[in-house]
């Protein structure tokens, strides 16, 4: 028979969390607000179990600031703002695998013979995308025009400022308008810029970033362009399938048994 009244620590309990952290959820509304017994003592009930075991699934899935979003629309009967803010995280994963696709295609160029010792192709200062058989077609969609730092970092997702930090960096090196000066940013600079992001969201320092930018810029080596990869998959991989455990945590708190 199910429990009609749950105290902090039992919630606590399950997750090895502490009760000021589940006190903390309930301030920060991720969890409903609980009733109040006559003494002053915080009451849960299984509505608090489930959602509680829906934020902490949501967490390795789509974030602490996108997982706080979905369950204090959830909290708010806000559904379709809730399943937005899920359908933006699987939009961006789906865009992480798009992006490692085509990176992972330079590093297989990467690896051929210099386009300069090959008599069928004229020499390149950067890798050619193109897979074997045809030209190459990006799944994100490379622009046909230079884009402005403003184009850029709508695109990216990023601000302006990012975008000037990595130029510093080494990461990026735009081109400038004869007439008014301004930065343009061509298709490979919008690889470059992209590839950088993949990279900033999973944990890489920015010279390391300017490191593997280089690689696919130049091709000079493929070594720490393929251990980045490698290991930004694995990362990718282990997000899909928290995605997967926290759907289903989420379904259960959204159309629960019969308490």
């Amino acid at each position: 028979m199910r429990r009609s009244s749950y105290r902090p620590a039992d919630l606590a309990r399950e997750h090895g969390i502490s009760t000021q952290t589940v006190r903390n959820y309930e301030r920060d509304g991720v969890l409903p607000p609980a009733r109040r017994t006559p003494s002053g003592y915080r009451a849960y009930t299984a509505v608090h179990v489930r959602a509680l075991r829906a934020y902490l699934a949501l967490i390795p899935a789509h974030g602490y600031a996108t997982s706080g979003e979905i369950m204090r629309a959830v909290n708010a009967g806000d559904l379709d703002t809730a399943l937005r803010a899920i359908d933006r995280s699987h939009a961006q994963l789906l865009r992480d695998r798009e992006t490692l696709d085509a990176v992972e295609v330079a590093v297989g160029l990467l690896t051929r013979p210099p386009a300069a010792s090959r008599p069928d192709r004229p020499p390149t200062s950067r890798p050619d995308l193109s897979p074997a058989g045809g030209p190459h077609q990006p799944p994100t969609g490379r622009p046909e025009r230079p884009l402005a730092i403003g184009g850029l970092a709508r695109r990216v997702g990023v601000t302006p400022a990012a975008l000037r930090k990595w130029e510093r960096a080494g990461i990026l090196a735009p081109s400038r308008g004869q007439a008014t000066g301004y930065r343009l940013y061509s298709a490979d600079d919008v690889r470059d810029a992209e590839l950088a992001h993949l990279l900033r969201r999973g944990g890489y320092r920015l010279d390391h970033i300017a490191t593997v930018v280089r690689q696919v810029r130049d091709a000079a080596g493929t070594e720490p362009l393929a251990e980045s990869l490698e290991n930004w998959r694995r990362r990718l991989t282990d997000r899909g399938r928290a995605m997967l455990t926290a759907a289903a945590r989420l379904a259960e708190h959204l159309s629960p048994p019969d308490d």
